[in-house]
């Protein structure tokens, strides 16, 4: 009688599944119709365009970051035409000024208390003769440490995303996140190449020690914050990333040995090292035409 039932219980769960697959591969999902006075409506109305259309001026300061021997502020701005309220193209640009960070500043102490111009045959300025000015030379952040003088980048911004933030659920503002990508046209100051030729001076001699004006092209690319308490003002977060190669130190870095890996006692493109360069700023936007438009 047990196996009786247990058979019959198998039969019943089996049939069962099998109605339910049957049911399941027949059924068709079914359109909602909307009526009523939401029926055809547009997902947002009265939605503020900020940017569509409108010519934005930008001007602000960024400041490089994670800077090994010398900071840059780099006062500027941006200017951008909107072609859309997702899509725009412009130029950002902005002019250097560099001061030391504490490495560089102690540095700087280690050169001055040596006196390597009076003492030039002690073996610590020895050793240090080609990495180290001295002297009228031994000014390192002016004629050694390396710096950005200039930038202008023209850009392409990709808005994804834009919004409300509240404050204390009082306070609302129109908010949006910002991508922009482009080429980036560095002016840029590094010591002077230097080694064993003939027509550039060896690098422990005083005018190896001196900057001269480099330009290079880098990418830029980075993303925004941006936020409107006005239809005609906003204010702007960057974070901007600027990778290029540069002799920051103007050190000996590399271009002996096998591998090249070794100093060579020569400063030349060699001893060139790549850099993630980032730079954040705020920036305050104005927009023209100063009246906004909005959709249905």
């Amino acid at each position: 009688m047990r196996g009786f039932v247990k058979t019959v219980s198998a039969f019943l769960a089996a049939a069962a599944a099998m109605v339910s697959f049957t049911t399941a591969s027949n059924s068709n999902a079914q359109e909602i119709q909307l009526t009523g006075p939401l029926a055809g409506a547009p997902a947002t109305r009265k939605l503020r365009l900020h940017r569509q259309g409108r010519l934005e001026i930008a001007p602000g300061v960024m400041f490089t970051l994670l800077d090994q021997y010398m900071h840059t502020a780099m006062p500027g701005g941006t200017l951008t035409y909107h072609i859309n309220d997702w899509l725009g193209i412009g130029v950002w640009g902005g002019a250097g000024a560099s001061y030391t960070t504490n490495l560089g500043d102690n540095l700087q102490t280690i050169v001055n208390q040596r006196a390597c111009a009076t003492h030039a045959s002690a073996t610590d300025c020895q050793l240090t003769a080609v990495n180290l000015g001295r002297g009228a030379y031994g000014k390192l952040a002016s004629n050694q440490f390396g710096h950005m003088d200039w930038v202008v980048a023209p850009q392409a911004i990709f808005i994804p995303f834009r919004g409300k933030m509240s404050l204390f659920a009082t306070w609302f503002v129109d908010a949006d996140v910002a991508i922009f990508a482009g080429p980036a046209i560095v002016g840029m100051k590094e010591r002077t190449f230097c080694g064993t030729g003939e027509t550039i001076p060896t690098c422990s001699q005083a005018g190896a020690f001196d900057l001269v004006g480099r330009t290079l092209v880098a990418p830029t690319f980075g993303l925004s914050l941006n936020f409107y308490p006005l239809g005609w003002f906003g204010i702007g977060f960057d974070f901007r990333a600027l990778p290029f190669a540069w002799n920051t130190g103007g050190f000996d870095n590399h271009g002996g040995g096998p591998s090249g890996a070794y100093p060579d006692n020569n400063i030349n493109g060699a001893d060139q090292e790549f850099h993630f360069n980032t730079l954040a700023g705020v920036n305050l936007k104005f927009a023209l035409p100063y009246r906004i438009k909005s959709t249905d």
